[in-house]
């Protein structure tokens, strides 16, 4: 673990980026957030752990929704300040919006967008929102 924390390159928060992925389509997932503890745990457990900049704490992918994601490949960058994590995805969403990748709105031409996903699960029966956002409380 020594060496490989020398080769990456987190920012002065202590983070870095990664890009999660399904093993099997290559559909891009989610862009999340590590520090070393939750890399260190990622590694340890086989689940995705990330550090939650909105709520400043470490959680484990799924642990409020049952929508886990277990590791199977980890790769960086060869500046060493990005992850690309391969995942299969436990309970068919990664978006705490519902839908299976967070990357479901597509930009048109125009500038407007649309929705190109299909929600998989209501939100709001399975996390507890604040009245002003829409980031879930205790969500991931």
């Amino acid at each position: 673990m020594k060496k490989l924390l020398k080769e990456l390159k987190f920012d002065k928060n202590g983070l870095i980026p990664a890009v999660i992925q399904d093993v099997e389509t290559n559909e891009v997932l989610m862009v999340a957030y590590l520090n070393e503890d939750s890399l260190r745990r990622t590694i340890e457990t086989g689940k995705a752990c990330f550090w939650s900049r909105s709520r400043g704490k470490l959680w484990t992918k799924g642990e409020d929704s049952g929508n886990f994601q277990i590791v199977k490949e980890m790769y960086f960058d060869c500046d060493g300040d990005s992850l690309l994590i391969k995942v299969e995805q436990i309970g068919g969403a990664a978006c705490h919006l519902g839908y299976r990748s967070c990357f479901h709105r597509k930009i048109l031409k125009d500038g407007s967008f649309k929705i190109i996903g299909n929600k998989i699960f209501d939100p709001s029966k399975v996390y507890k929102f604040s009245k002003n956002t829409l980031e879930p409380k205790g969500c991931d």
